[in-house]
C-alpha cells in the first residue's frame, strides 16, 4: 500500500492518511442525510435514495483514490440535487425516472467530453465571472430552500415572501442554525453533522408534545435494516432523450463540469497538488471519475456526483494521496444499513446545513470585478435569477445571453468566442422548449 500510493514521495504516512480520510468523511457525511431529504420530495423513497447516495459516495470516492490518486471525496453535489428536485421534477414536471435518465445521459456526455479533452474548449468559452456568479447563485438557491424547509420563509400574498410565525418549530431551527454556525466557525470536526443531530434531538418534543406534522418523530421503525435497492436501474433512458428534457441534461452537464473543475483547481492550488505543468494532479483522471460518478448516480437512483470542496478538511489534516479518499469511501458503507434511523431526521434538522451551504458557495463573488459593468451585470443577473426564479437553468441562460449581448454592443467582441455563441444557441433553444 505504501508503494502503490507513494506515501513517502508525497511527504505523508499511513497514520496521517487515515486521520485525513476520517476528517474528510466527517466534513462530508451530512450528505448522507441531506441528499435523501431533498430528493425524497420528488416521490422517491427516502431509504432508496439513501442507499443510492451511499453507493455513489463509496464507489466514486474509491475510484478517485485508486484511479485518480487524489485525496478528494466524490458525492452527490449540493446544488445538483436541488436542481434535480426543485427545477427538473417539481418545476418542469419531469417524472423522476426521466430525470434519473437525464442524469445518466449527462454523465455519459461528461465522460465523452473528458475522454476526448473537449472540456478544455468549453471551459475556455465560459467567462470566469459567470462561473463565479452561478456558483454563488446556486448557494443562494440552496439557502432559500433551507429557510423554506424550516418555515422561516413562507408565502405571503401581500409581499410574495414573508417570515413565518415565531413558534416552537422556528425557534428549534434557529437554535440548530446558531449552534451549527458556532461549530463550523470553531472548525469542530463533523460540525454540520453534529448540528443535524442536535436539531433532530431538539425537535423530538415538537413531534411528541405539539404534534407538529413537519417534525413528528413518532414513526420510529428501528435502527437498522437491509439496504433498499428499489431505485436501482429505475431510470428512463428512452424518454429522457427528448427535446423537452434537453435543458435539464444541459444544466446537469454544465453545472457538474464547472463544479468539479473549480473544486479540483481550488483544492490543488490550496494543497500544492500540482503536476510539473502547474495543472491539478491527474486532472483528466479526476474528471473521468467525476463523469463516472454522475453516470453511476443515474443508474442507482441519485442526483449527479461531483468532487467535494469539503475534502479540504482532510487535505488540511495532511492528506496527500488517494489513500485519504479510500479511507473516506470505506467509512460510508456502514450507513447502508441505517436507513430506518436516519429517516426520522426532520426537514428543520437539515435546514441549517442548507443555509450554511450558501455561505461556502457564495465566496467566489469576491473574484468578480463589480466595477466593469459589462461583466458585473450578467454576473449579477445569473446570481439573483437562480433563487428568484427558483430555477438554476434560468439563471444560467440569462447570464450567458446578457453577457453576449453586452459584450457585443459595447465593443468587447474578443470576449465572445464561437464556442460561447454555440452555447447561447442552446440557451435560446432551451427557452423555446421550456
Amino acid at each position: 500500500m505504501r508503494y502503490s500510493f507513494q506515501l513517502a514521495l508525497n511527504g505523508t504516512n499511513l497514520s496521517t492518511e487515515i486521520i485525513a480520510g476520517i476528517s474528510s468523511f466527517l466534513a462530508t457525511s451530512y450528505i448522507i442525510v441531506v441528499n435523501p431529504s431533498i430528493l425524497s420530495q420528488t416521490g422517491m423513497p427516502f431509504a432508496g435514495v439513501l442507499t443510492a447516495t451511499i453507493l455513489v459516495c463509496f464507489f466514486s470516492s474509491l475510484m478517485m483514490g485508486l484511479f485518480a490518486r487524489n485525496p478528494i471525496l466524490v458525492a452527490p453535489g449540493m446544488g445538483l440535487n436541488a436542481f434535480f428536485t426543485y427545477s427538473a421534477v417539481l418545476g418542469l414536471k419531469v417524472p423522476w425516472p426521466v430525470a434519473l435518465g437525464a442524469v445518466c445521459w449527462s454523465g455519459i456526455i461528461f465522460l465523452l467530453l473528458s475522454a476526448f479533452n473537449i472540456r478544455t474548449l468549453i471551459i475556455k468559452a465560459i467567462p470566469k465571472p459567470l462561473r463565479y456568479a452561478i456558483a454563488a447563485g446556486i448557494g443562494l438557491f440552496i439557502t432559500l430552500i433551507g429557510f423554506t424547509n424550516a418555515r422561516f420563509i413562507v408565502a405571503n400574498p401581500a409581499t410574495i415572501l414573508g417570515v413565518g410565525p415565531l413558534n416552537a418549530t422556528l425557534l428549534t431551527f434557529l437554535a440548530g442554525l446558531l449552534l451549527t454556525a458556532l461549530l463550523v466557525t470553531r472548525r469542530v470536526p463533523g460540525a454540520i453533522l453534529l448540528g443535524i443531530l442536535f436539531t433532530t434531538l431538539a425537535a423530538y418534543p415538537l413531534g411528541r408534545w405539539w404534534s407538529d406534522p413537519g417534525v413528528t418523530l413518532v414513526n420510529f421503525k428501528g435502527i437498522a435494516a437491509a439496504p433498499d435497492f428499489s431505485l436501482l436501474l429505475r431510470l428512463d433512458l428512452v424518454n429522457s432523450w427528448q427535446w423537452a428534457v434537453v435543458p435539464v441534461i444541459f444544466s446537469f452537464v454544465f453545472t457538474d463540469l464547472f463544479d468539479s473543475l473549480s473544486t479540483l483547481v481550488g483544492l490543488a492550488e490550496a494543497a500544492d497538488l500540482l503536476d510539473e505543468n502547474g495543472e491539478p494532479r491527474h486532472v483528466k483522471r479526476a474528471l473521468l471519475t467525476d463523469a463516472v460518478a454522475t453516470t453511476l448516480a443515474g443508474l442507482v437512483g441519485s442526483s449527479p456526483g461531483t468532487a467535494y470542496i469539503e475534502s479540504a478538511v482532510g487535505i488540511e489534516a495532511g492528506g496527500r494521496t488517494g489513500l485519504t479518499a479510500v479511507v473516506s469511501a470505506l467509512l460510508f458503507l456502514p450507513f447502508l444499513f441505517l436507513a430506518p434511523l436516519l429517516s426520522v431526521i426532520p426537514a428543520i434538522a437539515t435546514a441549517p446545513a442548507l443555509v450554511l451551504a450558501g455561505v461556502f458557495m457564495i465566496r467566489p463573488i469576491t473574484k468578480i470585478n463589480w466595477l466593469q459593468l459589462h461583466e458585473a451585470i450578467p454576473a449579477f443577473l445569473a446570481m439573483v435569477l437562480i433563487p428568484f426564479t427558483y430555477s438554476i437553468t434560468q439563471g444560467i441562460i440569462w447570464g450567458f445571453l446578457s453577457w453576449t449581448f453586452l459584450k457585443l454592443t459595447t465593443g468587447h467582441h474578443s470576449d465572445v468566442s464561437g464556442a460561447l455563441l454555440i452555447i447561447d444557441a442552446f440557451c435560446i433553444i432551451a427557452l423555446i422548449l421550456a
